[in-house]
C-alpha cells in the first residue's frame, strides 16, 4: 500500500472495528445520524443541500466515464408532477465492461484492507451531501423528505458497511500462507503455500425505483471490499441518487490514485432498456438486482454460472390473534402499511383477524370493532394533510394509482368483498400537485385469493377473516411458501401460540415480528441487527447482509512450493 492508502486505512480503521463488532453482536451501532433536525449537523447545512440539488435541475450531470454515446433523462417528480430536466451520460456498455476488466489487476492487488477504507471514504463522503441526496431521493422516488434523509441515506449506507463488515471477516478469515510438513515413508516433505484471494469479475448492480440505495450500497460495496469493479444501472425512472453516488465514489478512487472506471454508471430508457447486455456478457460475473418479483423471477430461472442476488417482493401478512391494546395495535399497523404508501418492500398488506373477533386487555372486541379501529387508525394519518405529508410522502408512478382504482372496482363487484375505506388522494400542504393516494381498505372472507394473494404495489389493506389464529397463520406461511414475503408480522398475548406460530413461519424463511407497538416504525429494520430478507422463499435469493452475500464474491487460488532447507541457500 502506499503511504497515501495507509493512512487512509487508519483514519477508518475505529469504524469497521466497531462495524464487526456491531455484526457480531448484533448490537445499535451506525456511524451517522439518521435525523435531519439542525441541532445535529452544521449551522446552513440543510439549505446548502437543497440549494445543490436544485443546481443539478435542467442541467447535464457532471461525470465523465468511458464510452459516452448521449445523454438520457426522463425523471418526473412525485411531488411537482415536473421533469426534473436533468440528463446523464449513457454510455456503451461493451465500453463500461471493458473499462471494468481493465481496472481489474491494480484492484485485485490493492490491499483488502486498503480497499475496504476506500468504501468507507466514499460512505462518508455519499453522507456529506445527504441533504442534497434526500431532496433528490424524493423527487424521484415519492419519499417524504424525512424518510429520504434516512432511509435512503444513513440507514441505507448503514447496510453498505455491514456488507464491509462482513467482506472484512470473510477476507481475514482465509490464511495468506502456510508452512506444510508431513512425513511419506521415510521422506519428509515441506511445502510452502500462498493463497491468493481473486475477484470474481465485473458486478452489475440493477437499483429499483422506489428505494434506489437500499440494496445499490451492500451491493457496491461488497463487490467492491472483494476486488470486483462495480456496474450500477439505476432505474430509468430514478437516475438522481446513484448518480450522485456513482459520482462520489469516482472521485474518491480518482483522489486516492485508484482507477475511478471501478465504478461507473449504466442509464438507459424505459423503451430501450439494456440490463441484459451486461448480463450477457460473459466478463459479467456478479449481478445483484433488486426490483419487480417478474423479472427477479426471470434472472432466477436463466442466469446461469454467474454469482446473481435478487431482492424482489411478496405477501407481508399480519395476524392478529390477539393483544393487549386494540388502539395502539391497529396505529402500529395502520403506520406501516401508510408508510411511503405502501411502497416499501416491508409494508404490509393483508390483515388477518379471527371471525369470531380477538381478546384483549379490556376484554372481548368483535370482528367489526377490530376493523373499526384499523380504519380509524388509518384514517388518523390520511385525514391530517401534515401527518400524511410525513408519513405517506408521494406516490412514484401513476401505475399504483391505477391498481387501486382497479382493486377498488374489482372488490366493489365480489360477491364476499366489502369496501370499507376507498382510496383517496389527500392535498399535500407543501406540494398541492403532488400525485397521492390514501389507503383502499377492503374486508373479505379468507379463501378469496384472487384478490389477496398476490403483492399489490400501493396503499391497500385487506383485512381477511380467519377461522381462528392458527388457521391464519397456516395460510400466511402458505402463501410464503408460494408466492414469497420479506416481512411478517404477529399480534398475540398467548405465549403458547406464539411459540406453536414460530417453526411455522421460520420453515417458510419468513422473518417475523411480534407485538411491535410504540415510536419504532413496525417494519423499522435496523442494519447490523435485523437481517433482511432471508433467500428461503421467492422473495429474494439473498440477505442482506450475512456472510453468503459477500464471501462468494472472491474465490481463492493457491500455490505451492518445496520449502527451501534450512542452511541451503536457493539457486540463483
Amino acid at each position: 500500500m502506499t503511504e497515501t492508502l495507509e493512512r487512509l486505512v487508519a483514519h477508518h480503521a475505529n469504524t469497521l472495528d466497531a462495524a464487526i463488532d456491531a455484526v457480531e453482536t448484533r448490537k445499535n451501532w451506525s456511524p451517522f445520524r439518521d435525523s435531519p433536525s439542525s441541532k445535529f449537523h452544521d449551522p446552513g447545512k440543510p439549505e446548502a443541500g437543497k440549494a445543490a440539488f436544485e443546481a443539478l435541475l435542467g442541467k447535464s450531470f457532471d461525470l465523465d466515464q468511458p464510452g459516452i454515446v448521449g445523454w438520457l433523462g426522463c425523471e418526473v417528480s412525485p411531488f411537482t408532477r415536473q421533469p426534473l430536466g436533468i440528463i446523464y451520460p449513457a454510455s456503451d456498455p461493451e465500453a463500461l465492461i471493458e473499462a471494468a476488466q481493465a481496472a481489474i489487476p491494480a484492484w485485485r492487488k490493492t490491499a483488502s484492507e486498503a480497499r475496504i477504507a476506500l468504501c468507507l471514504e466514499m460512505a462518508e463522503r455519499i453522507y456529506d451531501r445527504n441533504f442534497e441526496m434526500a431532496h433528490g431521493v424524493m423527487h424521484v422516488a415519492g419519499q417524504s423528505y424525512t424518510q429520504a434523509f434516512s432511509g435512503s441515506g444513513p440507514n441505507a449506507l448503514d447496510r453498505g458497511i455491514e456488507a464491509l463488515a462482513y467482506a472484512a471477516k470473510a477476507m481475514r478469515d482465509v490464511s495468506t500462507s502456510a508452512r506444510w510438513e508431513r512425513t511419506f515413508g521415510k521422506e519428509d516433505v515441506v511445502l510452502e503455500k500462498q493463497y491468493t484471494l481473486v475477484p470474481r469479475g465485473v458486478g452489475l448492480v440493477i437499483c429499483c425505483a422506489s428505494f434506489p440505495t437500499w440494496n445499490a450500497y451492500p451491493a457496491m460495496f461488497a463487490s467492491l471490499a472483494t476486488g470486483n469493479p462495480v456496474i450500477v444501472k439505476p432505474h430509468p425512472i430514478a437516475i438522481l441518487p446513484m448518480a450522485i453516488a456513482v459520482q462520489e465514489c469516482r472521485r474518491v478512487l480518482a483522489d486516492f490514485g485508484c482507477d475511478p472506471n471501478l465504478v461507473t454508471l449504466a442509464v438507459d430508457a424505459i423503451e430501450a432498456p439494456i440490463a441484459q447486455r451486461f448480463i450477457a456478457h460473459p466478463a459479467v460475473q456478479i449481478v445483484d438486482f433488486t426490483g419487480s418479483p417478474r423479472y427477479g423471477g426471470h434472472l432466477e430461472s436463466t442466469v446461469t454460472g454467474k454469482l446473481l442476488f435478487t431482492e424482489t417482493a411478496g405477501i407481508n401478512s399480519v395476524v392478529i390473534e390477539s393483544c393487549v391494546d386494540l388502539v395502539e395495535t391497529a396505529r402500529a399497523i395502520a403506520r406501516a402499511t401508510c408508510l411511503f404508501s405502501a411502497q416499501m418492500c416491508t409494508s404490509p398488506q393483508n390483515i388477518y383477524v379471527p371471525k369470531n373477533g380477538i381478546v384483549t386487555s379490556s376484554g372481548h372486541v368483535p370482528f367489526e370493532d377490530v376493523t373499526l379501529a384499523l380504519v380509524d387508525a388509518v384514517n388518523a394519518i390520511a385525514d391530517n394533510p401534515a401527518m400524511a405529508a410525513g408519513i405517506m410522502g408521494a406516490v412514484q408512478a401513476e401505475a399504483s394509482c391505477d391498481i387501486m382504482w382497479r382493486l377498488e372496482q374489482e372488490a366493489e363487484v365480489h360477491p364476499a368483498a366489502q369496501v370499507l375505506r376507498r382510496p383517496v388522494p389527500y392535498i399535500h400542504p407543501d406540494f398541492p400537485g403532488a400525485r397521492t393516494m390514501t389507503p383502499l381498505i377492503v374486508v373479505l372472507p379468507a379463501g378469496n385469493e384472487e384478490l389477496y394473494a398476490q403483492e399489490h404495489f400501493g396503499p391497500v389493506m385487506f383485512i381477511i377473516v380467519s377461522e381462528n389464529g392458527n388457521e391464519a397463520v397456516d395460510e400466511v406461511t402458505r402463501l410464503v411458501r408460494e408466492h414469497g414475503a420479506i416481512s411478517s408480522y404477529l399480534y398475540s398475548t398467548d405465549e403458547d401460540f406464539i411459540e406453536g406460530s414460530l417453526d411455522s413461519y421460520a420453515e417458510v424463511g419468513a422473518n417475523l415480528s411480534i407485538n411491535l407497538h410504540g415510536a419504532m416504525w413496525a417494519n423499522f429494520a435496523a442494519a447490523y441487527s435485523d437481517y433482511h430478507v432471508t433467500g428461503l422463499n421467492p422473495a429474494g435469493n439473498a440477505c442482506l447482509a450475512d456472510l453468503a452475500f459477500v464471501a462468494n464474491r472472491f474465490r481463492i487460488v493457491q500455490h505451492r512450493r518445496p520449502a527451501a532447507r534450512k542452511g541451503i541457500a536457493c539457486a540463483a
